[in-house]
């Protein structure tokens, strides 16, 4: 008999592209698991040459699922380059801003991408396991799930002119003021989008009581774990320092985030675009951290708003106040996460200064060098550029989310197929588990890849000696 090598292509329901091989021994297990980042996009290089105060509109364009992360964070970077520091009006537009962002994303997520799985089940047959599934099983919850990412969708509209790729951060500031009205008109949103959220915390709650044994065995394993915070230890996803803890919950660095090259590297493997990220003082693989919200509440020692906070409780006590290793358990991150995103943009909307007309900061201080740092949804995205004195750039970096978290969607890969997919036959629903590993992460490989042509993702099943056994793609 001849080992086997099966190849899932593309995986689905996540944003990018991406493939995962699976090599078994002859005794119908798995040998290793891959996953396969095979998208190339090249956006740090064709950014050279381009003037900075371009960015936030060109590195927007990197992704349709969080262009505002990718805006503010170009503009936030651009604000260091020139020394303008943006009006306390302008970040609390920006945040607002941002929230809507969180909220559409992490609610689109989990409703939509990684519900199918949780509400029709793993095993479901694929031409069902998908949000017109949910339609049919559930149309209700799927008309509440749309009007949540509906209203994030519209705090971007209100703030930046359209829904994606907003016009609205410049270095120094913003180029629009809010109005009473659109506050209002936000603010008339909220108690619907929370009470969605509410219904989701339920839902994840009462499946993760009915499949314990499931998140017990999927893809559990220790990292650190890396994002920003408040000076209080504080869930943040705007501003703020970052913060590296260790497995067990301890602090083994804070820091300013422009100084991140000092305490951060990537490694490279050949079977993927996509770098992987550690700890320098640890080395790699023994410095591989998670970021997004498993990572972040991981950090959070406490949430700035009451409804959010309560669900952090909750969380901090699934493994006695350490670190939550479960990758199943970012789902239930990401709907805390989102609770708070609509309890913080009701706070920002509530702030009288929320108004001001005092939008831009003009006063420049040129240093030709920014680093622009925030929490995207899937986690820490990092812009650096260097400019020349006209303001062109020499050089760009991008540390986006999902690169953080390249080790361990890949470990999680791996053990997932170990844990699931079992010979001779091989069936679908084992693949859509292995599947499910890198879903959880909700990874963004467009904005992480630095492919041309098409991404497809295929399972390749090999036998021990390498020859092909089985072969499984999806168009």
């Amino acid at each position: 008999m001849t080992a086997q090598k099966i190849t899932i292509e593309p995986v689905t329901r996540i944003e990018g592209h991406a493939k995962v091989t699976i090599h078994m021994k002859e005794d119908n297990t798995v040998d290793h698991a891959y996953m396969h980042v095979n998208e190339f996009r090249g956006f740090e290089k064709f950014c050279e040459g381009r003037l900075y105060f371009e960015m936030p509109q060109i590195t927007a364009r990197i992704c349709g699922i969080c262009p505002v992360s990718h805006h503010l964070a170009a503009a936030k970077a651009g604000d260091a380059i020139t020394g303008q520091t943006p009006p306390r009006p302008a970040n609390l537009l920006r945040e607002l801003m941002h929230m809507g962002q969180i909220i559409q994303s992490h609610g689109m997520h989990f409703f939509e991408l990684a519900g199918p799985d949780l509400l029709l089940g793993f095993d479901a047959a694929p031409e069902i396991r998908s949000v017109v599934g949910l339609i049919g099983a559930n149309p209700e919850l799927t008309i509440k799930a749309v009007n949540l990412r509906k209203f994030g969708q519209e705090i971007i509209k209100t703030l930046g002119g359209r829904r994606l790729h907003p016009v609205f951060a410049v270095p120094g500031g913003v180029n629009k003021a809010l109005t009473k009205a659109e506050r209002d008109n936000i603010l008339t949103g909220a108690d619907a989008a929370i009470e969605t959220l509410q219904l989701g915390l339920k839902i994840m709650k009462d499946w993760a009581e009915k499949n314990m044994e499931d998140i017990k065995k999927f893809a559990v394993f220790p990292t650190g774990y890396f994002g920003l915070t408040t000076p209080e230890n504080g869930l943040e996803l705007y501003n703020g320092d970052i913060r590296l803890i260790d497995s067990q919950g301890v602090e083994m660095e804070r820091f300013q985030a422009a100084n991140y090259l000092d305490y951060i590297q990537e490694h490279v493997e050949p079977w993927s675009y996509l770098k992987f990220p550690f700890y320098k003082k640890m080395g790699y693989p023994g410095g591989v951290y998670r970021v997004g919200p498993l990572g972040r509440l991981n950090l959070a020692q406490k949430i700035d708003t009451p409804l959010a906070n309560e669900e952090l409780k909750i969380f901090k006590s699934l493994n006695s106040g350490k670190p939550v290793e479960n990758t199943l358990y970012y789902h239930y991150a990401r709907l805390i996460e989102a609770l708070f995103a609509v309890e913080r943009a009701c706070m920002l909307c509530e702030d009288p200064d929320i108004l001001s007309t005092e939008i831009l900061n003009t006063r420049k201080n040129y240093t030709g060098h920014g680093v622009g740092v925030l929490e995207a949804p899937r986690g820490t995205l990092i812009h650096d550029y260097t400019a020349d004195e006209n303001g062109k750039l020499l050089k760009v970096n991008l540390i986006v989310s999902t690169g953080h978290n390249n080790w361990a969607m890949s470990n999680a890969v791996d053990s997932v197929a170990k844990t699931y997919v079992k010979g001779p036959q091989i069936h679908e629903g084992m693949l859509n588990r292995v599947e499910a590993a890198i879903r959880a992460y909700d990874p963004c490989l467009s904005c992480s890849t630095h492919a041309v042509g098409q991404m497809p993702i295929q399972v390749e099943v090999l036998n021990p000696d390498g020859s092909l056994r089985q072969t499984l793609t999806r168009d």
